[in-house]
């Protein structure tokens, strides 16, 4: 009797195994799969880990859905949550990694950066000269320009891509069209119109500028921006690189001054701004407080609820160039999506992350996570599910008004305690404050990339 119980629970566990039946796990088209595996023997799986950030995680399961309705014979479990990192770096630890994974490296668990330091990551290059299942275009002929050289993508900068871009976001400055309209106002497309509004705001009885206040961080998405229109990719790749003398250059001074400047033009700073949360500071901006302040596409949904002047109208512009004739720039950033090198199912996962570069895909993740994927003309297929905003910021960058500039600071040498976005970055409240000069600014942290040099030597 036993044995016959035993025999059963273990076919049991098998089943649940097959099927991903788990309180972690969404198992989609299980009737479906069932009867596949019934007809077939088995079903081949593919276990897919999601991060459930402000995407969710509904895009997942739908396209999961159509592939397997396209691919009877194959079965998709999800698991998704948004501490995903914590809860499968076990499994990565043990050599049993999901077989696909959306994580950023940014993420607070540190398992894709791990992956990435510890060449963990399975290269994909060859994926991005396939073609887009059922179109007749490569992936990468499909993908925005610039997409898969960014260290998002080819962390090693040796020209190899290990990850695939997911859904991308613009940040640049902020401002109220309706008043810009209603004034008969152009953005300003350099540093000296910039300050020029200066007289505008006090006519209209507002401040220059404000920011997220207690959250300076911020203040990169003007820095990047900034460095890459006054210095080129070189001096952005030597701010990312860690070269202590990019802060002895004019590059530098230049971009770091911007922040003095505001700080010593009467009315540059909205009055309070350095005590404020995010939340608090973009409302002040939406009310009519300020004439600009920095912050990406996911503005206008984040702030959905909060009061604003009448009228209003949400406005993204890039960031102003030094010289005048030049193309505005904004950052961008790209969600990563990778395969494991451990994974059991590479080419699987393969032919799953080239499925969701196809137009039926790209509106699906339109439609459920309310984003625009790192393709040419996605956002166009995706219009009637993204904010007016995020279209119009979009549309800037794909036709050439706005040049998206990507960034990611190197990894720093193990066992460093230096958070290198807390020392770039909290020196600006000093400066913007008035106790400390942007030449004191690029002291301090020129002797930051002395101490990384030295710690990447030991």
């Amino acid at each position: 009797m036993w044995k016959k119980s035993k025999r059963l629970l273990l076919l049991f566990l098998l089943s649940v195994v097959l099927f991903g039946c788990s309180n972690n796990e969404s198992s989609n088209n299980d009737q479906g799969s069932e009867t596949d595996s019934e007809s077939n023997g088995e079903s081949e799986v593919l276990d897919i880990a999601v991060f459930e950030g402000a995407y969710g995680s509904d895009y997942w399961t739908a396209v999961a859905d159509k592939f397997m309705e396209d691919n009877p014979e194959i079965q998709i479990n999800i698991e998704s949550n948004p501490k995903i990192g914590d809860l499968i770096r076990p499994k990565i630890v043990a050599g049993n990694p999901p077989d696909l994974i959306y994580l950023n490296a940014a993420d607070p668990s540190g398992v894709t950066q791990g992956l990435i330091d510890e060449k963990g990551i399975e290269e994909i290059t060859d994926l991005f000269d396939r073609e887009v299942p059922g179109e007749d275009v490569t992936i990468k002929e499909k993908l925005i320009d610039g997409a898969l050289k960014s260290k998002f993508m080819a962390p090693y900068g040796d020209g190899k891509v290990y990850l695939a871009p997911y859904n991308y976001n613009l940040m640049g400055l902020w401002y109220n069209k309706k008043l810009f309209e209603n004034e008969g106002l152009s953005i300003p497309e350099t540093w000296d119109e910039f300050f020029s509004y200066t007289d505008v705001g006090e006519e209209n009885d507002r401040a220059l500028f404000t920011y997220q206040g207690i959250h300076p961080g911020y203040l990169e998405e003007i820095i990047v921006p900034a460095i890459y229109d006054r210095g080129g990719q070189k001096s952005l790749d030597q701010f990312l690189n860690y070269d202590p003398e990019f802060w002895k250059t004019d590059v530098a001074l230049d971009v770091l001054s911007i922040f003095e400047q505001i700080s010593s033009t009467e009315n540059g700073l909205m009055e309070g701004t350095i005590a404020l949360n995010h939340t608090q500071s973009q409302t002040s901006f939406m009310q009519g407080d300020a004439m600009f302040i920095p912050n990406g596409n996911w503005f206008e949904t984040e702030m959905e609820d909060a009061p604003t002047e009448d009228p209003f109208e949400f406005g993204f512009m890039g960031v102003p160039s030094f010289e005048s004739g030049n193309t505005l720039t904004a950052q961008t950033s790209i969600e990563q999506i990778y395969i494991p090198k451990n994974s059991d199912n590479k080419e699987l996962a393969k032919d799953f992350l080239a499925y969701l570069y196809t137009d039926e895909s790209i509106i699906l993740n339109g439609e459920k996570a309310h984003g625009a994927m790192a393709v040419n003309g996605a956002v166009e297929l995706v219009e009637d599910y993204i904010t007016t905003s995020s279209y119009n910021a979009y549309k800037q960058a794909e036709e050439g008004e706005i040049y998206p500039v990507s960034s990611s600071f190197a990894a720093l040498p193990s066992g460093s305690n230096i958070n290198i976005n807390d020392e770039v970055y909290k020196p600006a409240v000093e400066v913007l404050s008035g106790d400390s000069t942007a030449q004191e600014w690029a002291d301090k942290l020129y002797e930051i990339y002395l101490q990384i040099q030295e710690d990447m030597e030991d």
